[in-house]
């Protein structure tokens, strides 16, 4: 009997761990979805779907204040960049996710000094009544606002369950032609098989635990450890003898967690064999100091220009790799051709890791002396902004620096008073004159290192003069039978036209599998070495929502950064449902996933 007592009591410790973090799991899914729920409900008080984008600082402001925030007007220009036009509802999440709700201590600091008669002072017993009312006001107003938006969710079943609203819309025209063409016949069917193979893609129509749902397929993908494997990226030694072209540039990340990058533009004069190809590069100009962006996926798509971005034509994309270059061969016609850089954010996002020292600027000496790190910083900055690697700057690379750092640009008058006063050769700027120029600019700020902060941190890097929030990397163009060129146009996220192209490439070379008996509803799975791409097609007349569930998946991370959440997908509209990769490219990963319509 006491054995048998010793033996139960060794069971229950050992199934109180797994227990606790089942428990931990259920806690954290149900916080997940009740932090969505109320975003969705504060974002539905002020908009009729989560399908609208907010348009003005106003309506951010608002919609914040709907939600428990009081935003100021430095937090609300946080997020509402100069480069800012739109903000979708996932835009609005990752806000709340890092501003606070007003508490009621907050409101009374800010209230500790109101002198409401002007006469300067305030009896005790006047203050606190005035500050627990306007207190317990605030709150009262707070908490009734966000259960009217709440009742008003429920009200209606079919908005109950859809936590995320960001789409992309395509022309009918696309989606149907899109949906129509990649779904083949033997497609159309699903067989059961008894083992899953490495590589292989599973799906269910049985319907998931999602609630209440109308029908789901699931996608199961095993895929093996792919540091070690590489597709085969020929850039033999006869492309290196072709002509060729570079340029360099960056993945820098926004206040709102939106990924922007250079993009580009490439001139043929005629039909040739070319290979693009595009890798992370590095830049420490200090030994010891972190490198974070070399592990960053990077990726290219090729467009033929056209007179409108709906006309878009995707002539390919990167698939092949040779350890951390990614490339793409083929035939291209004489012409222009857009060239944009693309990252699926798994491995660059906001990092929450807390600083433990502040770099130093400038020495303590009484006098502007700039210490070994600020420089360091400098010269990291003058290799990401020259674009061609010639070791100068001219004024059209200087420019994307200025835009990105001040929102203004040089003009030829300013250009010819730094060609009087900095060292400049050929009318670029070298790498010395750029350092005194901008430490000319330093020592103007005097003590104030505010704005010399805010440049910096422009550029990505963080309090520690650590390059966390940007991503430089390198093109590389060959073309056999022509001289290409390569050259730089704007700074700014890749939109619509890239958000089409990643649609298309998944839509055409991935796995194409219906939801519904009618193939209105179409889920496309587009897998490589280093990542997994879900799609989902809508091609009926009315919107739907999916619900997706990724608990399952082992060694993943997803740009969602989420397991469980649901998408409204317009009606006749494509739009990327997730990017998913391995957390650790040394280990097998499984990406599990039940995507499930809702009612």
């Amino acid at each position: 009997m006491a054995g048998s007592q010793e033996s139960n009591a060794s069971l229950f410790s050992d199934q109180t761990p797994s227990q606790e973090s089942s428990q931990a799991k259920r806690s954290q899914n149900y916080e997940e979805e009740t932090f969505y729920k109320n975003c969705r409900a504060a974002y539905l008080a002020v908009f009729k779907s989560s399908l609208e984008n907010i348009k003005s600082k106003e309506q951010l402001c608002l919609v914040l204040q709907q939600a428990g925030r009081n935003p100021s007007q430095k937090t609300v220009n946080k997020y509402w960049t100069l480069q800012t036009t739109t903000l979708n509802f996932d835009d609005f999440c990752f806000i709340l996710k890092q501003e606070e709700p007003v508490r009621k201590t907050e409101l009374l600091k800010a209230f500790a000094k109101i002198d409401v008669n002007n006469e300067g002072c305030i009896l005790h017993s006047e203050l606190h009544k005035l500050l627990t009312t306007f207190c317990k006001l605030y709150m009262t107003t707070n908490e009734q606002c966000l259960k009217n938006a709440l009742e008003k969710l429920e009200v209606d079943s079919k908005l109950k369950r859809q936590q995320f609203g960001s789409q992309l819309e395509t022309s009918s025209e696309l989606a149907t032609s899109l949906i129509s063409k990649t779904i083949p016949k033997t497609a159309r069917k699903t067989e059961s098989k008894p083992m899953l193979k490495r590589g292989h893609c599973k799906t269910s129509s049985q319907c998931s635990s999602a609630p209440s749902c109308k029908a789901s397929v699931s996608s199961t993908i095993s895929m093996g450890a792919s540091s070690n494997k590489h597709s085969k990226l020929i850039e033999a030694n006869a492309a290196k003898e072709w002509q060729h072209a570079q340029s360099k540039g960056c993945f820098f990340l926004e206040e709102n967690g939106e990924i922007i990058s250079h993009k580009y533009k490439l001139f043929l004069s005629q039909r040739s064999t070319v290979c693009i190809t595009i890798n992370p590069v590095n830049l420490r100009q200090m030994e010891g100091k972190p490198s974070p962006w070399l592990v960053v996926d990077t990726a290219l798509y090729i467009l033929k220009e056209n007179e409108t971005e709906e006309n878009i034509q995707l002539v390919g994309f990167t698939e092949l790799r040779n350890k951390e270059v990614f490339g793409w061969r083929g035939e291209l016609e004489g012409g222009v051709y857009w060239v944009i850089p693309f990252t699926t954010g798994c491995r660059f996002r906001k990092s929450k890791k807390q600083i433990r020292r502040e770099a130093k600027l400038v020495h303590g000496d009484g006098e502007f002396t700039a210490t070994k790190e600020f420089r360091a910083a400098l010269s990291e900055i003058f290799e990401m902004i020259d674009l061609d690697g010639n070791g100068f700057l001219s004024l059209e690379e200087n420019n994307f620096f200025e835009m990105r750092t001040s929102g203004e640009k040089c003009d030829e008058e300013a250009w010819a008073i730094c060609k009087e006063n900095f060292d400049m050769k050929n009318n670029e700027l070298t790498r010395q004159g750029f350092m005194d120029l901008n430490l000319m600019e330093a020592s103007q700020q005097g003590r104030d290192l505010s704005s010399l902060w805010m440049t910096l941190q422009s550029m990505g890097y963080n309090k520690a003069l650590e390059l966390t929030e940007a991503c430089p990397f390198s093109i590389r163009v060959y073309a056999e039978k022509c001289k290409p060129r390569i050259q730089p146009v704007c700074l700014e996220a890749g939109g619509e036209q890239l958000k089409t192209a990643i649609c298309m490439s998944v839509a055409n070379k991935g796995d194409a599998k219906p939801m519904d008996a009618s193939e209105n509803i179409v889920i496309y799975t587009y897998k490589s070495d280093t990542r997994i791409t879900s799609v989902i097609g809508n091609k009926s007349e009315s919107k739907t929502v999916i619900h997706l569930n990724n608990e399952q998946s082992r060694n993943c991370v997803s740009n969602r950064g989420l397991n469980t959440f649901a998408i409204e997908v317009a009606s006749n509209s494509m739009m990327v449902c997730q990017h998913v990769m391995p957390q650790n490219e040394q280990e097998e990963w499984i990406y599990s996933c039940v995507y499930s319509i809702l009612p």
